[in-house]
């Protein structure tokens, strides 16, 4: 990312992953404050969504120890969430894709775009929240300069495949196996998809696009038709045999 004015800075570590904030604008008390709030935010997510937590909301509801009323409202939200995300991927999004209940495909991104919103609503109209390599940005870097993203390349650790350069609201998610193996299952057969080594999407708000890049990656062969077909998304491929594409509009993004 480009130097600029100091601004606002912060790591978090939790959801079992690390969470930065870059915030490029004048840090006001209304941007502190969001901030925050935006940390707050993140921990009461893991707290009633974590599925390694036995306490956690999405955990007990899923023993039956509990029913989607007596949850809070953000549950139903995120549930909600990913029956439009399944409906879309033709089922290649799930939120029980091992016939556990586990939305941890859309629920990472959504706590990000979240956390964004907060700062833009404090005032904040330069900001990076990253949270594990899922980004939402909003706006610019600085005015004219735009963020410089780096996505890595899955089969050769220290290298970049390609670097987005973004000058306004966007969303990046990559899903694959570089870092935790093949996690991401095919739910159609409960199996781990291995089609891809890394698949990165990008569009407007972090959501969806978290959920969409799980369903793309998880679908395989036709990723690519699927990507096209979507509006303002886009999309990177990496096979295991090192072989990529790209959708058109990703072109004009990467270099």
């Amino acid at each position: 990312m480009p130097d600029a004015a100091p601004g606002l800075r912060h790591v978090e570590h939790v959801m079992g992953t690390v969470f930065s904030f870059d915030i490029r604008d004048k840090p006001t008390t209304a941007i502190h404050r969001a901030l925050d709030e935006a940390v707050h935010h993140l921990h009461r997510v893991d707290a009633v969504f974590s599925t390694y937590r036995a306490d956690s909301h999405i955990r007990r509801l899923d023993r039956g120890e509990i029913h989607l009323e007596d949850c809070p409202p953000e549950v139903h939200e995120v549930l909600s969430l990913c029956a439009q995300a399944a409906q879309v991927s033709d089922g290649w999004f799930s939120s029980t894709p091992a016939g556990t209940l586990d939305p941890s495909g859309l629920v990472k991104g959504w706590a990000v775009e979240a956390a964004s919103q907060l700062l833009h609503e404090a005032g904040a109209r330069h900001t990076c929240v990253n949270g594990g390599g899922d980004i939402q940005l909003r706006g610019p870097a600085a005015p004219g300069t735009p963020w410089r993203i780096g996505i890595a390349h899955p089969l050769r650790p220290g290298e970049l495949a390609t670097v987005i350069a973004a000058h306004h609201d966007l969303a990046i998610a990559t899903s694959g196996t570089a870092e935790r193996g093949a996690h991401i299952l095919d739910p159609h057969r409960a199996t781990p998809a291995t089609g891809y080594a890394s698949l990165t999407l990008v569009g407007p708000r972090l959501t969806l696009t978290d959920a969409y890049a799980t369903a793309a990656f998880a679908r395989g062969d036709g990723a690519q038709d699927w990507v096209r077909a979507l509006d303002g998304y886009e999309a990177l491929a990496i096979l295991p045999d090192g072989q990529e594409w790209r959708t058109p509009g990703f072109r004009r993004l990467g270099s």
